[in-house]
């Protein structure tokens, strides 16, 4: 029990940073709820339809600040040109859809409201919504995808599959473009499906589907063939035990491609970020991938929906 309170205290620890002159910290309210979130807007002209929008989830016990140190999606939103924003789950917790979650607060209708209020403040494409995040984090972009589809185009999971309790009625209303990252050593969602651990009472517990049954849910959402490539990609640190393997799905939907990446070996980490507790609690954090990058580099290859 000890060892699990402390996996949920190393998750929430060292991954904040200062804001930036290009930052804004922001609100909007739910019923009698303040809801918060920060704005990181890339110093460059909006291209014509706007800037692209990706959110980045915290896991479960952080905040959204605590995102931009482990993903730099910063730099690649300066880089790239794109709008990163960093909500805040309430008492550090997203409603991911899972039947054992505490507080059942409405974050699908926080995240509406979130993107209604960037849109009549920023220029921004509508139609290149993007939704990323980590563990608890990454749970709720799956829900999002469920739920939030005619709003976010696409989604990128890290080391978090569908709920088992969402996984049966997810039927997004169109076509939601997905990355899947996760790896097969983690010891807290595990990679074959069950029991999320619940950090001795402290954490959400309940079930998630396996990464192979959550990715057959979006390749039959998206019409994608079954067959699909693999590849084992050329190790980027040779010494390192873990590997990525890639797995694209064919034949989907123009707006609707499916990757699995499968960090081989990896924990439940963001990889090429940081280790942010010791192996034997987390697992491994594989340096073979920047995962940001990768999401990114996804994102914004898919046309406009």
């Amino acid at each position: 029990m000890r060892r699990l309170s402390t996996i949920a205290a190393l998750l929430a620890l060292g991954l904040a940073t200062a804001a930036s002159a290009a930052d804004r910290s922001e609100q909007v309210r739910i019923g009698d709820t303040a809801r918060t979130y920060t704005l990181h807007i890339p110093d460059a002209s909006p291209p014509p339809s706007g800037f692209p929008v990706v959110l980045a989830f915290h896991g479960g016990g952080g905040r959204g600040a605590r995102m931009r140190r482990l993903t730099g999606l910063d730099g690649l939103a300066d880089a790239r040109g794109f709008v990163a924003v960093y909500p805040d789950g309430i008492d550090g917790h997203w409603n991911d859809g899972r039947a054992t979650i505490r507080n059942p607060q409405d974050d699908v209708g926080f995240v509406a409201a979130l993107l209604d209020r960037v849109a009549a403040s920023l220029p921004v494409d509508r139609h290149r919504i993007y939704a990323t995040g980590l563990s608890n984090g990454a749970l709720f972009t799956e829900r999002l995808g469920c739920d939030l589809s005619e709003r976010i185009a696409a989604i990128a999971p890290v080391a978090g599959t569908l709920p088992a309790d969402l996984a049966p009625h997810c039927r997004p209303a169109r076509t939601v473009a997905v990355m899947q990252v996760s790896g097969t050593a983690d010891p807290i969602m595990p990679f074959a499906g069950g029991r999320v651990a619940d950090f001795g009472g402290r954490g959400e517990g309940g079930q998630v589907a396996s990464v192979a049954d959550t990715v057959d849910v979006w390749a039959r959402r998206n019409g994608c063939d079954r067959r699909s490539a693999e590849e084992t990609l050329p190790p980027a640190v040779p010494a390192d035990p873990t590997r990525i393997v890639r797995r694209r799905h064919t034949g989907c939907a123009a707006a609707g491609p499916v990757t699995v990446l499968t960090v081989v070996g990896g924990g439940h980490a963001w990889p090429g970020g940081a280790q942010f507790a010791p192996p034997f609690l987390i697992g491994r954090v594989s340096p073979q991938l920047d995962a940001s990058r990768a999401i990114v580099d996804f994102f914004l290859s898919l046309p406009p929906r």
